[in-house]
């Protein structure tokens, strides 16, 4: 008998039954991901996540009964089991990304972001890490740094033990670029880019490219004008 096969299971939330087949078509697609279940409200939602213990949570912000903002905070930030829940939204407000964060999001999505991208936050909030629209992430990022420590030189950075290397992939994260882009960019394999991430995440003592591209921010590793 064959090793039976292992996937990412996902439930999907959205008031529009559009949407939810789209992302359904989209993630059925890929190979090692299915969808397991379909809720066109927040209550609906929460009740299908727990009961199919799904590996990833996809959810709109704006629903009826229960916004996506509270079925993230009853499923990640308050749950004695917390599930791994992606926020994908219209809506490219800051308040939504913070308080999605706060709550215990791993990922924070547009819907007119490229089906990959979609692709790739959940297969980051499946491991655990975190993935958010690259727009969004230097918008709310550029804020955090936004005139603070724009004149740190490189000994933050020299301090934290990262080569030259490393520091070049902490910019391209910062700046929103996908593990594919930054391999393009700088002629390297996608598994040695995976590679220099752990390591990375490893000597910053962060836990995903978020907070990585926030520690460069505030180092000044990236600055506003930049």
């Amino acid at each position: 008998m064959g090793v039976a096969e292992s996937f990412i299971d996902v439930v999907i939330a959205d008031d529009q039954e559009l949407v939810r087949t789209g992302f359904t078509l989209i993630l059925d697609a890929q190979p090692g991901i299915r969808v397991v279940g379909v809720a066109g409200d927040g209550v609906e939602c929460v009740e299908v996540a727990r009961r199919l213990r799904p590996d990833v949570v996809l959810v709109d912000v704006r629903m009826p009964r229960m916004d996506g903002l509270e079925v993230t905070r009853a499923l990640a930030g308050g749950a004695s089991e917390p599930m791994n829940v992606v926020v994908v939204t219209t809506f490219n407000q800051d308040d939504y990304v913070r308080d999605a964060l706060r709550f215990g999001a791993c990922g924070f999505l547009l819907k007119d972001a490229a089906p990959a991208l979609l692709v790739e936050a959940v297969r980051a909030a499946a491991r655990g890490d975190a993935l958010v629209s690259p727009a969004v992430t230097v918008r709310l990022l550029r804020q955090l740094g936004g005139g603070r420590r724009e004149g740190t030189d490189w000994g933050d950075m020299d301090r934290a033990g990262l080569s030259g290397r490393e520091i070049e992939i902490v910019r391209l994260v910062a700046v929103g670029r996908t593990n594919q882009e930054v391999c393009d960019e700088l002629s390297l394999s996608l598994s040695s880019v995976k590679t220099y991430l752990g390591r990375i995440q490893t000597k910053l003592g962060v836990r995903n490219r978020v907070e990585m591209a926030a520690w460069a921010w505030e180092t000044g590793a990236v600055t506003s004008r930049q």
